[in-house]
């Protein structure tokens, strides 16, 4: 059959359909790019405003006179409970098994030995923080009977014991020195007469650090009672207070030994499911107080590197049962986390954004200090009012 002809009409109406598809396609296209970008960019604004949260939405937390008061129960209220109690003891013979209060008259109380120490510094520390504090005066009065000559001698010679040496190595050490750290700085009559009573138990624990810090080939990087840097931290800052040189020397020379080299710290693995301290962190916040600034700086750019990002967020360590003994070190961790961060951002402009995580940390935990959760109360309050401390007031 000979070929059709087509006609101007079919002609035009067929160029008129493939301009039409041609142009659907763009459109179709154009429809697409434009939904992916408008995505894209809704994501970026959501993980924007989830990472640099506006500091007006982060209540800044504040230790007032109300919550000094509520804090002061929890030391005020264990410090003379002998039971439960957990004495960390190495039996040598019939004899070593005594009483608690016998044992240990002044840092009987608050469930273990560390955790009546600094029972006793959350006292010295809020007392010197309030003068209107309550019970203001029966507090004083416990805290001279507790730390009296007598009682500190006692517990001078518990460490005399064959094994005993190394007994609360180097945790309570640390607290020690904090509370006579705490003494020092408070400008009272009782609180010469409360540092000159313990002075003996300091001298101990100074002793005991010189001598056991050339010792320690390895620092201990852990979440729990024998990290390094925490016990260096606290012992640094007694050092600095009474300008103990040689403590001072030592600790500065170990840290460097420790932990110059350090980089990339694994933040992403903590917490750990019963820290109650960051080792990350807790490293920084000692190299913090013994590095020059600048080199500090250098050095935390190799360490933490992701710190310096001001989009930088860290979940806080959440509790599920602040009735078991373990997993309420969690609210532990988001105490000191807070005050490592604070330390950390002392001074640095461009590590400012830090402060508004330590405030999350600090306002997930504070609330859930109570009187009656035992195992958390007979040792949290001490470090709620160590972190609140550590705020820019």
């Amino acid at each position: 059959m000979p070929a059709l002809k087509k006609s101007p009409i079919l002609a035009f109406r067929l160029t008129l359909d493939l301009i039409q598809v041609r142009s659907m396609k763009k459109l179709s296209l154009l429809f697409a790019l434009t939904l992916f970008v408008n995505c894209n960019s809704s994501e970026e604004k959501t993980q924007v405003t989830i990472n640099n949260q506006d500091p007006e939405t982060i209540k800044i937390p504040v230790l007032n006179l109300e919550e000094a008061n509520r804090l002061a129960q929890l030391p005020l209220h264990c410090m003379d409970t002998e039971y439960p109690n957990k004495l960390n003891q190495t039996i040598g013979g019939a004899d070593d098994l005594q009483t608690p209060k016998t044992l240990h008259p002044t840092f009987y109380g608050c469930f273990d030995w560390h955790s009546a120490v600094h029972g006793h510094w959350s006292l010295v520390s809020l007392l010197k923080q309030f003068d209107n504090l309550d019970h203001r005066d029966e507090i004083k009065a416990k805290l001279l009977k507790s730390i009296s000559k007598e009682n500190i001698a006692t517990e001078v010679a518990y460490f005399d014991g064959k094994y005993n040496k190394s007994y609360e190595r180097t945790y309570g050490w640390a607290w020690v020195l904090k509370l006579a750290e705490e003494l020092h700085t408070w400008d009272d009559p009782i609180a010469r007469e409360l540092e000159n009573n313990l002075q003996p138990l300091t001298d101990l624990m100074i002793e005991k650090y010189i001598e056991f810090l050339p010792r320690l080939n390895y620092p201990i990087r852990v979440g729990e009672h024998p990290n390094t840097g925490f016990g260096l931290s606290f012992a640094y800052d007694y050092a600095v207070v009474v300008n103990h040189r040689q403590l001072k020397q030592s600790i500065e020379q170990r840290a460097r030994d420790f932990y110059m080299d350090d980089q990339n710290c694994p933040l992403s693995w903590e917490p750990s499911g019963f820290d109650f301290l960051s080792p990350c962190l807790e490293e920084a916040a000692i190299m913090k107080r013994i590095l020059p600034q600048e080199e500090f700086k250098s050095w935390l750019s190799k360490f933490l590197p992701q710190l310096k990002d001001k989009g930088f967020n860290l979940e806080t360590g959440k509790v599920s049962d602040r009735t078991d003994g373990k997993l309420v070190h969690l609210d532990g961790v988001n105490f000191s986390r807070a005050w490592s961060l604070n330390k950390i951002a002392e001074g640095l402009p461009e590590y400012v954004h830090l402060k508004q995580i330590a405030y999350q940390h600090i306002n997930y935990s504070l609330p859930n200090i109570v009187e009656d959760n035992y195992e958390g109360g007979h040792w949290l309050g001490s470090f709620a009012i160590y972190a609140l401390n550590s705020i820019d007031r």
